[in-house]
Order: C-alpha cells, then structure tokens, then sequence
C-alpha cells in the first residue's frame, strides 16, 4: 500500500505548525456502538461533550523499531519512546512493500508497522509490514512525545470535522480500521492507534495514545489526514 505524504504549514495561535497529509487505499470494516464514559468514574464528563475513555480492546496498531523477539512475538520502541508488546498468532501476515514475507524478517533494529487488536500497550497482530530501512525511528516534528508530569499540549491544526465531541460515533474493525491507521500513522509516527471511531459526516478519529499530542487525528473518507487536536 502506498502513501502520498505532504506538508502544509497553518497559522495558529501566532505561531506556524505542520499538517502532515498521509493517503492510503480504499477499504471497508464492520461498526459496533462506541462507548463514552470517564476514564475515571464511567460517567460522562460535565461540559467536556464525551470523553477520552477507552471502549477495550480495538483495532489499532502502532509503528517503531524492533527491540527483541522471542517465540511469541516481538517488543517494539516507537520514536516517541513509547515500548509496545507484540503478540503474534499463526494467522498473522507478513509484508514488505507488496510481497508477502516470512515471520523471520521481523528482526532486533528492523522498523515495522503493526496492525490488530490493541489492548494498552500490547497489539495482538494481525499484520506486520515491514518499513523501509530507517523509518522506525523517524519521527514527526508535529508530535509532542509523553512527559511524565508535563501537561498535554492543547492545539489544532488542519480541519476538524463540525459538530465533533469525543466519544461520538461508531468504532470501526478490519481493512477500514487499518488503513485509517496506517494514514494517521504515516503523518503522526510515535504513538499508539486503540481505536478507529466512524463519524456521523463519514470521516474517521483514530484515537492516538502514549503521546502529549496528538490525541485524535481526523481522516477522510479517502483515507487521508485531514486534521488533528
């Protein structure tokens, strides 16, 4: 799968930050009711409309450099530092740019891309591509790494899509939750997809954690980044 990538500088608050646009191909998944409580009491948050509380595990992924690999799967370091565990499964594909490879590329120092079932910090894969020499530790200039202690950075650049409150729409599972994934990934490297949400206007949130920002980035229908906050 291909990306066109692209940059495009916005004035914000009096000073210029980069939208990475990042397309990927056409797809489709099943939906299931999304869930907005608070991440602390389960209940929704006054005035916040919705929430950034997690539904459980969901299609996602994240991207990095291999740090180890044993029998059952392989740890993972983003370029934000963020350290992922790796569950691998017989039914779990392999690729390097559009061949089909064995589990037995996925080496110490190898950059990949990870897509399945996250659940935190650990992915159970159900695929792996494997990145081109040097990708797994490159990282967005956009990206605001996790500091513990530090607060969250609040910004927005690019487009959110009208009327959006977090906690709102539908999550999304298979190809559609991957390649949402993949385009959000590609323009925001460094910290972990947990969900894929469907909105009301047909655009998705990828819900990005393990980084002070971005939190949600905004894709297209066309499977391209369009905005995040």
């Amino acid at each position: 799968m291909s990306f066109a990538i692209g940059a495009t500088a916005l004035a914000i608050g009096g000073g210029a930050y980069g939208i990475v646009s990042a397309t990927a191909g056409d797809g489709s998944g099943t939906a299931t009711t999304a869930i907005s409580p608070s991440a602390t009491s389960g209940r929704p948050v006054p005035g916040s409309g919705g929430s950034n509380a997690r539904s459980g595990p969901a299609a996602g992924g994240a991207s990095g450099t291999v740090d180890s690999v044993s029998r059952s799967g392989f740890t993972l370091s983003t370029s934000a530092g963020q350290k992922i565990t790796v569950n691998e499964a017989s039914s779990t594909t392999y690729r390097k740019g559009t061949s089909s490879v064995s589990a037995s590329v996925i080496r110490k120092g190898q950059g990949v891309l990870v897509l399945g079932k996250t659940n935190g910090t650990t992915i159970t894969a159900t695929q792996v591509i494997v990145q081109p020499s040097g990708s797994g530790s490159a990282t967005s200039s956009a990206v605001v790494p996790f500091q513990r202690g530090a607060p969250s950075t609040s910004k927005q650049v690019g487009q959110i899509p009208a009327n959006y409150t977090q906690g709102s729409g539908t999550i999304v599972s298979g190809t559609t939750a991957n390649q949402a994934t993949e385009a959000a990934l590609a323009a925001y490297p460094g910290g972990v997809v947990d969900r894929v949400v469907k909105l009301s206007n047909g655009e998705y949130e990828v819900h990005n954690i393990g980084v002070n920002w971005p939190h949600h980035i905004f894709v297209n229908q066309a499977f391209k980044v369009v905005g995040a906050n």
